[in-house]
């Protein structure tokens, strides 16, 4: 049995409403096959903390690079908050422990959906501390979890234009012209997430996933870099 109070130890925070934490770890699968929870599922309380992490973030890099403009500090952000980062450093929380999933989805838990969807748990537990604690716990989290990662992200230079660098290594080490598909699409209408792909050739060279097909294949235009060991 989930004791859902055992992740408030890794907050380093005590919930007033616990049902907010547990809500922040329920997937829509599962509600599918318990209807009689008692809880919705974790997207709304996704959608408000996808906006509480953008705010954080973007706070965080304009007073840290005061000499960088609008264009280098929304890249800064993107790779910063793409759901690939943030669902490693879900993962290694130990998120996975406490989510609540269909049966289904339990048994899937090395694959690229199961990273989606532990980013997406990631933005519902700063949703439920927001709700819970108001900015300061929320601004917290993200604080000493993805904020340490700033400098890597900028050492790697995980923040350049990722589809034009696989395009100008592509044409340079394989003589093709990359081409991007969609894979998978994911989650309501209102809240959709894409992975797509991109190809070298027959080769599927990289999966990213995103809110948008630009932002999804910016992220496997990234994945793509690491695979080809085209990055440092």
């Amino acid at each position: 049995m989930i004791d859902i109070t055992d992740f408030e130890k890794v907050l380093n925070y005590t919930f007033s409403n616990k049902n907010l934490l547990k809500q922040a770890f329920v997937h829509r699968s599962y509600i599918n096959e318990n209807p009689k929870l008692g809880l919705s599922h974790n997207e709304r309380l996704e959608y408000l903390g996808d906006a509480v992490l953008e705010l954080v973030v973007t706070d965080f890099l304009y007073k840290k690079f005061p000499e960088k403009d609008e264009g280098d500090l929304t890249a800064y952000r993107s790779a910063l908050v793409n759901a690939v980062i943030i669902g490693h450093i879900a993962k290694d929380l130990g998120m996975n422990e406490y989510l609540f999933l269909s049966k289904g989805e339990s048994k899937d838990v090395e694959s690229k959906a199961r990273l989606f969807i532990l980013a997406d748990t990631y933005e519902a537990v700063v949703g439920a501390l927001y709700l819970d604690g108001g900015y300061t716990p929320a601004k917290a989290f993200i604080e000493n979890t993805i904020i340490p990662h700033t400098d890597e992200v900028i050492r790697k230079g995980l923040f350049k234009d990722a589809k034009s660098l696989v395009q100008e290594k592509a044409q340079e080490f394989l003589g093709v012209t990359p081409s991007y598909r969609v894979i998978k699409e994911m989650g309501p209408d209102h809240d959709k997430r894409f992975v797509m792909g991109v190809f070298f050739g027959d080769e599927l060279a990289g999966e990213g996933s995103g809110k948008s097909k630009q932002e999804s294949e910016q992220a496997a235009a990234h994945a793509a870099l690491a695979f080809k060991k085209w990055i440092l």
